[in-house]
């Protein structure tokens, strides 16, 4: 542990109030951290951990509260002055320039001058070099940074954060996309900077990870600090932690209910998303959730994006109740009676600045609601089983989706496609950022799905999920099926084992 408790807070931030239109994402947080802590936080999507975050990166300005930066107070922080002040963030998202090496990404706006003004690239490149040796980080530094490994280009954001010298480093989810073993060494990173004094944040919803790198935890749930405890001795309760984000204990497994299997509905056969892809081929029956499995890159969700129209494919057939589906965007997936619900769901299945009604009305308007001319701002009253069902947190059906947190922007867009009432649905990653009440109920809705003869195809990395609800397993890796498991195979052991290319022998 390196946190230094003997002194002053390096941040403190204090009754933390923001208030949205109709929405308050905070509600009087407090929260600290000292020199050289590690200090995780953890939350469901949407319990208010980014929009702190962001007021204390300067995005956002607190409608009230104080932030306290080394005995100084003030009301609310712009992006400069947090810069200024040492708070730095290594955001989720990829920020670098793909066609510039790793010294100029870590240079951009911090660039080294010799006389008279000319760039020295030999000093910034000596910089580079001396920082990856200090922290342990092997890197390519003439490499660009489109040539290099996820793994190495969250490496490069975490060096071109550090590079301004912060006092305190916010990390945002910065293994989501990693295997173990380069989780591992983002980990060992921590470390090394936590050693030198720099404050971290550390947000994750990799619960066992935060555990082993926190130095105190704090858990947030609407809006508001749950309890934040000492992890010094790194053994704080995983079910604690977890109970103490969704408000109750839970169940981790939800069994589907019991549909009956009827015929095969869609059938794939030998799709190649490029002409030198391994072919795919699977069927899928009517009263089935077909699941998905795989690491992250393995391509489940670029085969669904084909399926869907999303995204074009090499060769291959699809066919729907038997005939021939000739796929080439989402409309003719719609008219084919499929339903995508994408991963990205804010991107690419909101109109942000439309009201939750008119998202929800969106592909069902034409089916559900008949006249020639429609206004579906009238028709809040048609989706409200759905906001119920999934426990929307919105003032009204008329307030736009841009001012809703994450998570329940997220039900919204599976209120759209439960709505639309289709006969197949590609749920990728289906509940994740929505908490573990209004995930049950999306369970229960998937079972009515299936009892009523809809059909389902689940990519989840949800492995609870994955597991409770799906009838098969298809395993991918490296756009290849590399396993199907039925009935008691289907085990996280049997899973993990074929997404990573276990022998099986």
């Amino acid at each position: 542990m390196n946190m230094d408790k003997s002194t002053s807070p390096l941040i403190e931030m204090r009754n933390i109030v923001k208030d949205f239109t109709g929405v308050r994402a905070l509600d009087g947080i407090s929260f600290d951290v000292y020199p050289g802590e590690v200090h995780g936080i953890v939350g469901e999507n949407g319990a208010g951990k980014s929009t702190l975050m962001k007021i204390l990166s300067g995005a956002y300005s607190p409608t009230t509260g104080t932030i306290t930066v080394e005995k100084t107070s003030y009301n609310s922080l712009s992006p400069s002055l947090a810069r200024m002040l040492g708070i730095n963030i290594v955001y989720q998202e990829n920020d670098l320039a793909p066609n510039m090496n790793v010294i100029e990404n870590i240079h951009i706006g911090e660039e080294k001058t010799g006389f008279p003004g000319i760039m020295d690239f030999k000093a910034m490149r000596e910089a580079v070099h001396a920082r990856t040796k200090d922290l342990g980080v092997k890197l390519d530094i003439e490499k660009k940074i489109e040539d290099l490994s996820v793994a190495d280009q969250q490496f490069v954001k975490i060096l071109k954060a550090l590079n301004v010298e912060p006092r305190l480093l916010i990390m945002d989810e910065p293994t989501s996309m990693f295997n173990v073993e380069d989780a591992h060494k983002v980990l060992e990173l921590v470390r090394r900077i936590s050693g030198r004094g720099i404050g971290i944040i550390y947000i994750s919803h990799f619960l066992s990870e935060v555990v082993q790198i926190a130095d105190r935890i704090t858990v947030i749930r609407d809006g508001s600090v749950v309890h934040t405890y000492d992890n010094a001795g790194r053994n704080t309760s995983l079910d604690t932690i977890t109970r103490d984000m969704v408000g109750r204990p839970i169940e981790l497994f939800f069994e589907k209910e019991a549909a009956p299997i009827g015929e095969i509905i869609l059938e794939v056969q030998n799709l190649k998303l490029k002409k030198d892809s391994p072919g795919v081929s699977f069927a899928l029956r009517r009263g089935e959730i077909l699941g998905f499995s795989g690491m992250v890159g393995s391509g489940r969700t670029e085969l669904m994006r084909a399926i869907a129209g999303a995204d074009p494919y090499a060769e291959g057939l699809i066919l729907i109740g038997g005939k021939k589906a000739v796929i080439r965007s989402p409309a003719d997936s719609i008219r084919e009676g499929v339903a995508f619900i994408t991963e990205d769901r804010q991107r690419l299945g909101l109109m942000l600045h439309a009201s939750v009604t008119e998202n929800t009305t969106l592909v069902g308007l034409g089916s559900r609601i008949k006249g020639f001319f429609i206004n579906p701002r009238r028709h809040g009253s048609l989706i409200q089983y759905l906001i119920d069902s999934l426990r929307i947190k919105t003032p009204s059906t008329e307030s736009e989706v841009v001012y809703l947190s994450g998570g329940n922007q997220q039900k919204v867009v599976l209120a759209k496609w439960l709505y639309a009432e289709q006969e197949i649905y590609i749920l990728d990653e289906p509940t994740r950022g929505i908490d573990a009440n209004a995930k049950t109920e999306f369970y229960k809705l998937m079972s009515r799905l299936t009892k009523d003869g809809k059909a389902i195809l689940l990519v989840s990395s949800d492995m609870p999920e994955l597991i409770s609800m799906s009838d098969r397993v298809l395993v991918i890796r490296s756009g290849e099926v590399t396993g199907e498991l039925k009935g008691a195979d289907i085990n996280e052991h049997e899973i993990v084992k074929r997404a990573l290319g276990v022998n099986n022998d």
